[in-house]
């Protein structure tokens, strides 16, 4: 679906005009249901799309945007937006780009008693008409409108007036659990008094333990804790307020100043039950620190095995005992880092980065003496499954390490210090994460066979990518020695 910026852009609108237009509909759900109507967004068709069909073609107008009402059913089944129609066939919206006023127009329908009215609202911005809001609905002589639909309609003739003035839509976001107008309404005076107050409004109160409210009462005289409508008063910007009440009623007020010619003249209180809502977050974030908490327990066990390790390893007289011990203690404080990073971030995936730069790290502590060696790391993998994160750092850490072991040990022999550079190269499509491990080393000995290597690390190397994570693994001499590594993984998120 094209996107209301793109489809302005195309017909001439300016960036900020477009801005303006976005915030419109992003609240204009509201308005379609206090109208009871259809609302269509019109801009006039300008710039290149209009040179394109000649300058003496007759003015067009294109629908950018296209809202349904909840409260009432929809006139148009079908998505009208993008449709460009000219001038001509609407001269409602004609008259408001050219006059800045509110226009009427009436057309029969196919039955008797019904007509269709298109209610036309002129789109100010910065002293200009940009684009026109258009109500439309059909009129049904014999039926009666109740108390709330009038007041809704009200409501929403208000709010008309305000756009026409380039008052609405207001310079805030609109918040992302706002209430809707089924939800509840009540509706101040500009000295707080409660002039209408829908049955839903009515129980939204009750459930806050307040029984006796009613039109005519002040706000402040009801006893709710809420200053969302006092600071709307204030600042003449929308307020958004939780209010709570034990046991565990819970209620959002979203206060919207009415405003007239500037001046405050009330306000709209949308509120709604947000209560099973807010228990839903609450079991959320117990879970969340559940799951945290296993992997704190799991990485301080993996902690704690590695010290056993260290101190078994100092009581080994053995060097080739100790040397193996300290291998072992190594890999776990690898498998250790990954659930270090799970048990301070929320979710079952990690950021890969920060897990080969713990790694990498990690791996520093292990060069000896007199070998001057640069670690770097280049690409950005994203997230990934812990599943597939926990094998990976494992064998990034196994390739460094063997590295560090075999790739420097024999240059330079008689010199006091050698040098050399590992780099770790990372990579991500559609369904594959690329990895490349390369040092400046001697390399792998000529004739080289990893399928009957004694070394351990390379087995665990082999048997974590094409065992368990179902990749490939490939192994080079270029300039030194290079380990490609393919592995399957989702589509990363854009």
């Amino acid at each position: 679906m094209t996107t209301l910026p793109v489809l302005a852009r195309r017909a001439g609108v300016g960036a900020l005009d477009a801005d303006h237009l976005v915030r419109l509909t992003t609240s204009w759900g509201m308005l379609a249901d206090l109208c009871f109507s259809d609302l269509l967004l019109y801009v006039p068709v300008t710039g290149e799309l209009r040179a394109a069909e000649g300058t003496e073609s007759e003015p067009k107008y294109m629908i950018v945007a296209q809202v349904r009402p909840a409260t009432s059913r929809t006139l148009y089944s079908r998505d009208l937006v993008g449709t460009v129609v000219p001038a001509s066939s609407t001269p409602g919206i004609t008259q408001c780009m050219t006059t800045g006023h509110i226009a009427f127009r009436e057309s029969r329908m196919m039955h008797a008693d019904e007509h269709r009215v298109s209610f036309c609202i002129p789109v100010r911005h910065h002293d200009k008409v940009v684009a026109v809001m258009v109500r439309e609905y059909e009129l049904n002589s014999k039926r009666v409108r109740g108390e709330l639909e009038r007041e809704y309609v009200s409501l929403f003739e208000r709010f008309a007036n305000m756009i026409t003035r380039g008052e609405f839509p207001f310079y805030v976001d609109e918040p992302a659990e706002a209430p809707r107008v089924g939800d509840g309404v009540m509706v101040l005076d500009q000295d707080g008094n409660i002039t209408f107050m829908s049955p839903n409004a009515a129980s939204g109160l009750h459930r806050l333990g307040h029984f006796s409210a009613r039109a005519g009462d002040h706000f402040s005289e009801l006893g709710v804790d809420m200053t969302a409508a006092e600071r709307a008063r204030v600042t003449r910007l929308p307020v958004v307020e939780e209010v709570e009440t034990r046991p565990d009623s819970i209620i959002i007020f979203h206060a919207i100043p009415l405003l007239a010619d500037g001046e405050y003249s009330g306000a709209l209180v949308l509120m709604r039950d947000i209560t099973e809502l807010r228990r839903r977050d609450r079991l959320l974030l117990s879970k969340d620190a559940t799951i945290r908490e296993v992997h704190h327990r799991v990485k301080n066990n993996l902690q704690t095995i590695s010290s056993l390790l260290r101190l078994q390893a100092r009581r080994i007289g053995s060097d080739a005992g100790r040397g193996s011990l300290m291998e072992a203690e190594r890999r776990i404080r690898s498998m250790a880092l990954v659930h270090e990073i799970l048990s301070r971030d929320v979710g079952d995936q990690v950021d890969f980065q920060e897990v080969v730069g713990a790694v990498v790290q990690l791996a520093q502590e292990s060069v000896p003496p007199g070998l001057m060696l640069d670690i770097s790391v280049a690409g950005a993998p994203g997230e990934l499954d812990a599943a597939k994160a926990t094998p990976l750092a494992l064998t990034i850490a196994e390739l460094i390490q063997n590295s560090i072991e075999h790739a420097f040990g024999g240059r330079e022999e008689g010199r006091e210090s050698r040098s050399g550079s590992i780099t770790i190269s990372l990579s991500r499509g559609e369904e594959c994460l690329y990895i490349e491990v390369a040092d400046t080393g001697v390399g792998f000995p000529e004739g080289f066979d990893p399928e009957n290597s004694s070394s351990l690390g390379l087995a665990i190397v082999r048997s974590l990518v094409t065992t368990q994570l179902g990749g490939s693994i490939r192994f080079e001499s270029q300039g030194g020695a290079r380990v490609l590594i393919e592995v399957p993984v989702e589509p990363g998120l854009e």
